[in-house]
């Protein structure tokens, strides 16, 4: 577990258009914990801030410094550095079979087929699922296709992990084995979560509201004021509806 506090990720003043939508307007944030939770209603900017730190979503004004290489001018070094989990599985898996979309990474950063196929199935078996390497991918759940993901990602030992609401579709014994992997991973992490509990022992948790930072600072201070938040906001709705 990396014990190095100095930033990974820097945003100067960020500011982000979607179409005719500003995400983000001036937004400046420092990254520096091991892991940080990204909390807030849908359309916050929570998905957004996540792209941006891998390169997917480029600032049309500012600048985003992710390892020291900045978005615009690397875009193309960030997949070295930066891997990501997205909400979707079916929107990340290319390849028919786990133990090929395990293979793949290790196999674009320069390993054998053989080396690459013999790592991933070290990594199933050490995660309780050797028996699933020759598995069309087609086939699996949507909580196992979500792990396949976590470790076709994991695979290459990124430096930050990027996580977009991983604990959909997943059942309670897949949610555990997901959180004990990201609590042991030496990665950098960054996670969009509506899961609250999952997130409690971070390090660090940001609110994000219409693209501005509500509160940032230790989970426990930071998720009640959001909770409340919620509450408040679910108490509105339900007295419109009335």
């Amino acid at each position: 577990m990396s014990a190095d506090t100095s930033p990974f990720a820097i945003f100067d003043s960020v500011t982000l258009k979607r179409g005719a939508f500003c995400v983000f307007q001036g937004l400046s944030l420092v990254l520096s914990e091991r892991r940080i939770a990204l909390v807030g209603l849908n359309g916050s900017g929570k998905s957004s801030l996540l792209r941006m730190l891998n390169g997917l979503l480029l600032p049309n004004d500012g600048a985003v410094t992710v390892f020291g290489l900045d978005s615009r001018k690397d875009q193309r070094k960030l997949p070295r550095h930066v891997g990501m989990v997205f909400q979707n599985p079916d929107h990340q898996m290319i390849f028919p079979t786990v133990l090929e979309e395990l293979s793949f990474a290790p196999r674009q950063l320069g390993a054998s087929r053989a080396d690459a196929d013999a790592l991933a199935r070290d990594l199933l078996a050490r995660n309780g699922c050797a028996d699933w390497a020759e598995r069309p991918v087609a086939l699996l759940s949507e909580g196992q296709k979500q792990l396949v993901c976590l470790l076709a990602v994991s695979i290459a030992s990124p430096q930050l992990l990027l996580c977009d609401e991983p604990f959909a579709g997943l059942d309670l014994s897949l949610r555990l084995h997901f959180s004990r992997h990201i609590a042991a991973s030496p990665s950098h992490v960054v996670m969009v979560s509506h899961d609250l509990e999952a997130i409690a022992d971070f390090e660090r948790a940001i609110w994000l509201e219409k693209g501005a930072v509500m509160a940032d600072g230790a989970p426990q201070d930071v998720l009640p004021r959001y909770r409340a938040f919620a509450a408040s906001r679910a108490a509105q709705l339900t007295a419109a509806a009335l």
